[in-house]
């Protein structure tokens, strides 16, 4: 079952994607950045398959990839890699579902690292929503509303998820994992043209908590029903606090509840895109993140807010070279240098 982390204590960690190619220097990088809190980043212009989605999909029963889109074929006969995905969720046995190297070559990279000296170390896998919302069938139709397929997605993910934490502990001698599932297509909860139905939603979640040991976070970098998402009681949230902070915010109560029992938020108030966060300065940026702590600390106070927070990117970072993602994760690393340091 999924636990809450350590308090992080206002440390600093990245989100997902990172424009880099080579995957030992992106984790020279992460590493050099965030020796309190490491993450693995993906590095999606090594090729499609390490972008969301694909990066979680070699398990798929009927995948195939067509005109760069990943498709379910359901013309096919997939009964059978269906009922071993749900054997194995039944079973526990995670050894089918690991990430090769053309899929997640900075996780690979990261295993040969000593990281007995970290107190956590976190990766993200693709949400089901996200996941069977973008896959679609041979009608077009996302596979999330079929309920069968559905299900087997957050089987198939529970399982990828554990094997991934296990591998983590295993191999980096690291005390503490966290999995975060990035789920953008949670900013449809809600919507008419887009439904996703909350039930589905909740027992997605549960299936993948019940299976992961460490913590379990979501990523959601558009503004959704954020009290649905506090509910649910993941490890952390992770928000886009530069440009939804507002309405975040307007969940004080709980918000508060949630950081009481516990709960993290991440938040990415560095711009991940580097053309915005050129017409920004760590001063301004640092003074953003002071006006949602001042807010949040009338409910909570400082000692709670600070304990229960940890500072990011926004998101995956784009449209940057080596040299702009360094300065974006450098910028995180230095606004929670000055909150600890206050």
């Amino acid at each position: 079952m999924a636990k809450m982390i350590a308090p992080p204590c206002t440390r600093a960690t990245g989100v997902g994607a990172l424009p880099h190619t080579d995957p030992k220097i992106a984790c020279d990088d992460v590493l050099a950045i965030f020796p309190d809190f490491p993450y693995i980043p993906t590095l999606p212009d090594r090729g499609q398959l390490e972008s969301i989605v694909y990066n979680d999909s070699e398990q798929l029963p009927g995948g195939i990839i067509r005109d760069d889109r990943l498709f379910y074929d359901n013309t096919a006969d997939n009964s059978a890699a269906l009922e071993k995905i749900f054997l194995d969720y039944l079973e526990g046995n995670i050894a089918g579902y690991p990430l090769r190297e053309r899929y997640a070559s900075a996780f690979l990279a990261m295993m040969s690292r000593d990281l007995s000296s970290a107190p956590i170390l976190k990766w993200q896998v693709t949400g089901p929503v996200t996941f069977g919302m973008q896959v679609v069938d041979a009608e077009k139709r996302p596979i999330y509303y079929d309920a069968q397929l559905a299900d087997m997605l957050s089987k198939m993910l529970a399982l990828k998820a554990r094997w991934c934490e296990t591998e983590m502990m295993a191999r980096t001698g690291v005390k503490e994992t966290l999995i975060v599932l990035n789920e953008p297509y949670l900013a449809s909860l809600g919507s008419s043209v887009v439904p996703i139905d909350k039930e589905t939603v909740i027992a997605g979640w549960n299936d993948i908590a019940a299976l992961v040991q460490g913590g379990l976070g979501i990523h959601c970098c558009s503004n959704t029903d954020w009290e649905f998402v506090m509910d649910l009681n993941p490890s952390v949230i992770s928000i886009d606090a530069y440009t939804t902070a507002k309405e975040f915010l307007l969940y004080g109560e709980s918000i508060a509840a949630y950081l009481e029992r516990g709960g993290v938020v991440a938040w990415g108030i560095v711009p991940a895109d580097y053309r915005v966060f050129m017409k920004e300065t760590v001063d301004t940026l640092y003074e953003k993140y002071l006006a949602i702590r001042r807010d949040l600390s009338q409910r909570v106070g400082q000692e709670l807010f600070d304990r229960q927070s940890l500072i990011t990117p926004s998101c995956g970072i784009r449209f940057a070279d080596r040299d702009g993602a360094v300065a974006i994760m450098q910028a995180a690393a230095e606004i929670a240098h000055r909150i600890r340091n206050l």
